[in-house]
């Protein structure tokens, strides 16, 4: 296995780097009958894209995608869906110093030891640009989970150390930083003004919430819907942790707190996250995932060369100052990804 294939009845292949031609994917066992355009997916790539927000990288790309098979009179076909999305602003020569030197907190030096060589501009497959075709082929399970009327949001709820209360998740979408709340957007801006004048930069936290998930999704042992769903989020390069429901506020609470109490309405709460015993259970299904810092930082930094002398780096080229919010509709993607996989294999064993 490759690595660059997710899912198992609802599937995406990915392919593409960040200095190369372009990026793009195949998905393959989405049902036929599903309403599908190019300007359905253009709109969540358009939320991931560069070059737009006071966190991104100054790089412009236009990530229009075009649908190659498929779609047929604006609707899925039920064969492989293909997509492809052209590079447009490489600035190939801004790495040519980083050939012979490891960048601390990227993929360089592992890259290296895995392959034996590897692409020095912008990371190769390793770039956080590889996302876009992650977000496309996401698009596709949305638009299939909306059939079986599953909807899937993504929100940021906290930024640089500062967390928000979850006033408005239902207009994070269309807010500054994805903001779970908009009264926090000018003290999240403050922040980021402040490290971008340190050369620093700056990582946050992303949840995501399923609604309209019906009881039953997951396998009993080895694939759980939990397990799937956190395998799937770590995934995702700059986050560094997940956590389910309450997630690791549960280790410090009693039993009788944790527990979610079942009514004849439903569940009284939901520190499950939705999922029990791997299991959906009907209620919402939450997570949230830490998203570390950029490592390509404009301050000096110690690492060593490919000949593993001692050597200081610092970091030039055009980078975010924080993964968020372009990592918002990355983890929306891959939360859709899951659960569209989790629906086909729930419908095929029914049959």
């Amino acid at each position: 296995m490759s690595g660059n294939t997710f899912g198992k009845q609802f599937s995406l292949t990915t392919f593409g780097e960040s200095h190369g031609a372009g990026l793009g994917g195949v998905v393959d066992g989405c049902p036929a009958g599903i309403p599908l355009t190019e300007a359905v997916i253009q709109a969540e790539l358009d939320r991931r894209k560069p070059g737009q927000g006071p966190t991104s990288t100054a790089r412009k790309e236009k990530d229009r995608v075009r649908l190659l098979s498929g779609v047929f009179e604006g609707v899925t076909t039920g064969t492989s869906i293909g997509f492809f999305i052209a590079n447009e602003d490489q600035h190939s020569k801004d790495y040519d110093k980083l050939k012979s030197v490891y960048r601390p907190g990227h993929g360089d030096i592992t890259y290296q030891a895995k392959y034996g060589l590897r692409d020095h501009r912008g990371g190769g497959r390793s770039s956080g640009r590889e996302t876009a075709s992650r977000v496309a082929g996401g698009a596709v399970a949305a638009e299939f989970l909306r059939s079986r009327g599953i909807e899937v949001t993504a929100y940021t709820v906290e930024i640089g150390a500062i967390p928000c209360p979850r006033t408005a998740v239902d207009k994070a979408k269309d807010a500054p930083f994805n903001a779970a709340d908009p009264f926090i957007v000018p003290v999240w801006e403050e922040r980021v003004n402040q490290v971008r004048s340190d050369g620093d930069t700056l990582g946050g936290v992303v949840e995501v919430a399923a609604t309209g998930v019906p009881a039953g999704l997951g396998e009993p042992v080895m694939d759980k819907l939990d397990a799937r769903l956190a395998y799937a989020l770590m995934g995702i390069g700059a986050v560094k942790g997940v956590e389910i429901g309450v997630g690791f506020e549960a280790a410090r609470m009693l039993g009788s707190q944790n527990n979610d109490p079942i009514t004849p309405e439903g569940f009284a709460s939901n520190n499950a996250g939705g999922i029990l015993a791997g299991i959906s259970n009907g209620d919402a299904v939450v997570a949230r995932v830490g998203v570390k810092p950029i490592p390509s930082i404009a301050t000096d930094q110690q690492t060593v060369d490919a000949d593993g002398n001692p050597a200081t780096i610092r970091v030039g080229g055009r980078h975010d100052i924080c993964a968020i919010p372009r990592i918002v509709p990355v983890v929306r993607a891959m939360t859709c990804l899951v659960l569209a996989d989790m629906v086909l294999l729930q419908e095929a064993g029914r049959r």
